[in-house]
């Protein structure tokens, strides 16, 4: 592949003709799918009763203690950073950033509370709240600053507290530099109660189209084993110029307040912004200046680039062989076009994201292809890792000829500009683990069961029933998902692996760790790096106590002032006959006892500490559906120690001093 001088010249001109135009105005996209104390606490401007808690941003206090009440109070938590929301140069016109704002939100009460104030989506010059903000005044202004135009802020209301200038207790509000709405919506006829008495999360869409000057707010009531997509209509949907009221520079977040009598708690669980961000005049002015030094310097990389072209171009050669290699393979699923994932899954919107994690997002989509519309989740591996493509080969060569009932399916996948796509059923009722761990409905014991027999029937086909042994080497319940009648199916292959014939593990050669989720992760692994069919079974018995136990295996549990992992605690329990007291006391007595008991014991079976000691799977199954006894299991916790002369497996009396984790959380795949 050759280039002219001409030509070189030509391709400069015309990019750089593109960075100037593109810088103009950039998107910045910042999603939080929950809020950690530790780790986003400066990524957040809180004021006084603002804080971090519980995984949510907490507006006002989320609790009464000795250092303040509930009463009369009001917070801002705000992004740490401001936007430039248009561009100071006339060339650029009126033009103004559109942004989308979509967030999960709950103001709780309970029963004997008044509910007030509100809660507001806020947009302001400066993240500093007004003095005597409580009350009425929602942290936006106070008595002697409401109306001021100084105030540089516009936002949207859910007031829960009716004063003498809004309609009444139950509506949302477009306010302008004050807190009188210059438009309201009331929602009490439309089936909508901001803050009822059984607490309610509820998916807010806010939307502003910088063209046209048009803010739109959508709203919907969250379940999240079905998250809502947003509606087509709006609730409020109004004309506004932002340049007319915002300093060009203007922060967003939230501010909440809280009455002398009315109070509630004002939290919100997720957050996901979007917004076009404008260069300013003297970045526009730095941007010219360099464009003349850029040419040059495009001029010298692109004749050290040729060399890197030219391996490309090879690179290139090899995915098209890899394409053909994929669609030669039997048992292939369909092939999709990328245009028909983008149109399912509403060109991949920020609405239709089920869950996500390293390999990329996961969204839900709906295929109209059909006479009766099909639902599906669209697994979109990142370009920006470099072991995408390598994560995405890997689960589509193992699963694709997978099929068992317990298994998720792979309905089709894509491999097209750049873009690679797997696409699965999609499961109604999400993943094992935020049902196990909801606050509102708690997994009964009659599904936790079939839960567990469905995994290990996949875990047995996937070990004895395949033509290869495969290692899913992430057994946990958030990759456990359910259909819509709680039957389990496993999915998230990105780290299983097919061992070979006459092979018993599988070694990543080039990973300085071990694959997998802490508390799931056999102890030999860390010192063979080696994942087996028995280090798959220690996964479910971590697996097995925390359905039972409705307990994660990676914390740590206080007793008697001693701190235990999990699986010490269950076995301690065992070792002093009663068991029992650790099945989830979130079932009360509705439960069977005997097959509880079994559980737990089957449990520690399987997270034995010398691999050879565990179960086989087809003993799990006949377990679990009571055609065989339960295992004997010593009182006290065998001791792991290394090298084992009594494990089956060879492996090296190597030590692993950097241990890396998967800690990744899906909703779906």
């Amino acid at each position: 592949m050759g280039f002219s001088k001409r030509s070189s010249i030509t391709y400069i001109v015309m990019s750089l003709a593109m960075i100037s135009v593109a810088s103009a105005a950039e998107p910045r996209h910042f999603p939080f799918s929950a809020f950690d104390e530790k780790t986003d606490q400066n990524t957040f401007h809180f004021t006084q009763y603002s804080s971090i808690d519980n995984g949510a941003l907490q507006l006002t206090p989320d609790t009464e203690n000795e250092d303040h009440s509930l009463t009369n109070k009001s917070g801002r938590i705000m992004y740490h950073r401001s936007f430039t929301l248009w561009s100071s140069d006339n060339e650029d016109g009126d033009g103004v950033a559109s942004f989308n704002s979509t967030f999960l939100m709950n103001i709780y009460r309970e029963n004997n509370w008044i509910g007030g104030e509100g809660f507001a989506f806020l947009i302001a010059s400066d993240w500093n709240i007004p003095d005597q903000s409580y009350g009425q005044w929602l942290g936006l202004t106070n008595a002697s600053t409401d109306g001021n135009i100084g105030n540089h802020m516009v936002a949207i209301e859910f007031d829960t507290r009716q004063q003498d200038f809004d309609p009444d207790d139950n509506h949302i509000g477009l306010n302008i530099n004050s807190v009188r709405s210059s438009k309201t919506v009331s929602l009490k006829p439309l089936g909508i109660e901001i803050s009822p008495e059984v607490g309610t999360n509820y998916s807010v869409w806010v939307q502003y189209n910088g063209s046209s000057k048009v803010i739109e707010v959508y709203m919907a009531k969250h379940i999240r084993t079905n998250p809502p997509a947003r509606p087509e209509t709006p609730l409020l949907r109004e004309t506004i110029n932002l340049k007319d009221y915002l300093k060009q520079d203007s922060y967003f977040g939230f501010s909440g307040s809280t009455g002398n009598t009315a109070i509630q708690l004002n939290c919100v669980l997720e957050w996901d912004l979007e917004v076009e961000e404008f260069k300013t005049r003297k970045d526009m002015t730095l941007l010219k200046i360099g464009v003349p030094a850029l040419a040059l310097s495009v001029l010298f990389v692109l004749w050290l680039g040729f060399g890197y072209v030219k391996k490309r171009k090879r690179t290139s050669l090899e995915e098209s062989d890899v394409l053909g290699t994929l669609k030669r393979l039997p048992g292939m699923p369909r092939e999709f076009k990328y245009k028909e994932l983008k149109e399912a899954t509403d060109n991949f919107h920020v609405s239709m994201i089920l869950g996500q994690g390293g390999f990329g997002i996961v969204y839900r989509g709906t295929l109209r292809d059909t006479k009766t519309s099909a639902e599906i989740a669209v697994k979109k591996f990142s370009r920006d890792n470099i072991k995408g493509k390598d994560d995405f080969m890997a689960e589509l060569t193992i699963i694709h000829r997978l099929r068992h009932k317990n298994l998720v399916r792979l309905v089709g996948w894509c491999y097209e500009k750049g873009e690679l796509l797997l696409v699965y059923d999609f499961m109604p009722n999400g993943s094992v683990d935020r049902h196990l761990f909801s606050n509102q409905n708690t997994l009964n014991w009659e599904h936790r069961c079939k839960i567990l027999a469905g995994v290990a029937s996949a875990l047995h086909y996937l070990q004895n029933e395949y033509d290869q042994k495969v290692v899913h080497r992430d057994l946990k319940a958030s990759n456990i998902l359910l259909d819509s009648e709680f039957n389990a199916r496993l999915g998230d292959f990105g780290l299983a692996r097919a061992l070979d014939q006459e092979r018993n593990s599988h070694a990543e050669l080039e990973l300085a760790g071990v694959a997998g989720t802490l508390g799931y992760v056999a102890p030999e692994c860390f010192h063979t790096r080696k994942a087996t069919p028995e280090s798959d079974v220690f996964g479910f018995g971590a697996l097995v106590l925390e359905i039972v136990c409705g307990r994660s295996p990676g914390i740590q549990l206080i007793h008697e002032q001693h701190q235990f992992s999990l699986v010490d605690w269950v076995w301690m329990l065992h070792r002093e006959g009663c068991i029992e007291e650790s099945v989830d006391e979130r079932l009360g007595s509705n439960y069977v006892l005997d097959e509880a008991k079994k559980l737990l014991l089957l449990g520690l079976a399987c997270s034995h500490p010398i691999a050879s000691e565990r179960p086989q799977t087809q003993a799990i199954c006949q377990i679990i559906s009571g055609t065989m006894a339960v295992p004997s299991v010593p009182p006290f916790k065998p001791v792991f120690t290394w090298p084992s002369m009594s494990t089956r497996y060879s492996s090296t009396d190597s030590t692993v001093s950097n241990i890396t984790l998967s800690r990744i959380t899906l909703s779906h795949l």
